[in-house]
């Protein structure tokens, strides 16, 4: 791949990461203290870390407020916390809880019912917040929960899925929250990491009403055959699992917004793409689907919209799956590049990048843990020169080999946002390609 091309791939993806970071998009959102209490700020996720520390700045520089009025409680993923002056970051397991999540969580609880009818409960949600949050409910142990995460990861269940079975098993998420802070008012700032950025999907919803049931999270169970603790059964069975619906008294003091989305990034991508000289085709911020077979789709639409003659940017996000089949290292952005790449079998002119905006893409939890991968042109012969196949990569789900032996590997380190994946192709047809 050219150094220009890999320069622009990456300065879209790094656009998409900037119009979604907390320092950008949160600011203008946060409410001014309220005039008696305190403020009880509380924030799971991947960007709980710079969510906290641009909220502890805000409070601090623009209100006078202290520990007296600004308490609370951060818990991210390991390797994504930042500094701050005197509001704790705690670093947790992620995407499998873990003892340091289980313990923070507690606190969590604690501090959301220490809060009053004077007090603001400010939660500052981001994507992964459901494995940082964990609680157990009751007849249910940290183990139980991490085997039936694991279970769900691997059998290439969607987030929506996951996280309604999630909030069956749950002392915090599904609205249970919102129900244990009332009647202090909860104000809930978001970033979305999910398709159609449902509240009540993003970390598994701990503020607001839950639209699903107990029948829902059997029926996902069901769906993928999946062996869970007998406990897990039992509680999801059990009516004490069902959570606030709408309609619930706990809501009425209530607020969810919106802070930052998706939609966001791949308008930033886009901008670059035009000013590069790119015609756009946005294939939306909402897409869902294994990997594999989305990046062999994207191959032939590539390939077709070359075959026009025109410069095109073909941008998508959304959240792809992985069913495990094999023993590789890898993630759905990988695994899509890699598709992608077996796809387009080295057509001219086309290079791309996924990548997810968090920072790392699957991977064994470590922050250093690649984001996703850049496909091009020369991505099959520079492969074949090294005696890597791609096909027997894909069956192993070895995406993560196949692009660090060609330096292919998107690296970015955590971004301190999360709103899911940016894929962006570049199509640059061949002269004397034919237009339409």
């Amino acid at each position: 791949m050219s150094a220009d091309h890999r320069r622009l791939l990456r300065a879209m993806y790094d656009a998409a990461v900037r119009a979604a970071h907390p320092d950008h998009a949160l600011p203008a959102f946060l409410p001014p203290p309220p005039p008696r209490g305190r403020i009880v700020l509380l924030a799971p996720g991947k960007a709980a870390g710079s969510m906290t520390r641009a909220a502890e700045a805000f409070y601090r520089e623009r209100h006078g407020l202290g520990p007296d009025r600004l308490t609370g409680l951060a818990v991210t993923r390991i390797g994504y916390a930042e500094p701050t002056a005197f509001l704790r970051v705690v670093e947790a397991g992620h995407p499998v809880p873990d003892e340091a999540g289980l313990a923070a969580t507690r606190e969590t609880l604690a501090l959301a019912a220490s809060a009053t009818e004077d007090d603001l409960v400010l939660v500052l949600l981001s994507g992964g917040g459901s494995a940082n949050w964990t609680a157990p409910a009751e007849g249910l142990s940290l183990a139980d929960k991490q085997a039936v995460t694991r279970a769900l990861l691997r059998c290439g269940a969607d987030i929506g899925e996951i996280n309604t079975v999630r909030r069956r098993l749950s002392d915090i998420k599904g609205g249970r929250l919102a129900k244990l802070a009332f009647p202090a008012r909860v104000l809930t700032l978001a970033i979305s990491d999910v398709p159609g950025d449902d509240p009540a999907v993003i970390a598994s919803g701990p503020t607001v009403p839950d639209p699903t049931t107990r029948a829902d999270a059997l029926a996902v169970l069901r769906k993928y055959d999946l062996a869970v603790p007998d406990a897990v059964s039992r509680r999801i069975e059990d009516p004490a699992s069902e959570t606030p619906k709408p309609g619930d008294p706990a809501f009425a003091r209530s607020e969810f917004v919106m802070v930052a989305k998706p939609a966001d990034g791949i308008r930033a991508a886009a901008a670059v793409a035009r000013e590069a000289g790119y015609r756009v085709l946005d294939l939306g911020a909402d897409l869902q689907g294994e990997a594999r077979e989305v990046g062999a789709a994207h191959a032939a639409l590539a390939l077709r919209e070359a075959a026009r003659g025109e410069r095109v940017a073909v941008l998508s996000g959304g959240e792809l799956t992985v069913t495990i089949r094999g023993r590789g290292r890898g993630g759905p952005n990988q695994e899509y590049a890699l598709a992608l790449a077996l796809g387009l079998a080295g057509a001219p002119g086309i290079r791309a990048v996924a990548g997810d905006t968090d920072g790392t893409d699957g991977g064994g939890g470590d922050p250093k843990d690649p984001a996703g991968a850049f496909v091009d042109e020369d991505t099959p012969a520079r492969a074949a020169a090294r005696g890597l196949f791609a096909e027997a990569r894909l069956a192993d789900n070895d995406s993560t080999g196949f692009f660090e032996a060609l330096d292919d590997l998107l690296t970015p380190g955590p971004t301190g946002t999360n709103i899911n994946d940016l894929r962006a192709i570049l199509v640059d047809p061949p002269a004397g390609a034919a237009r339409s």
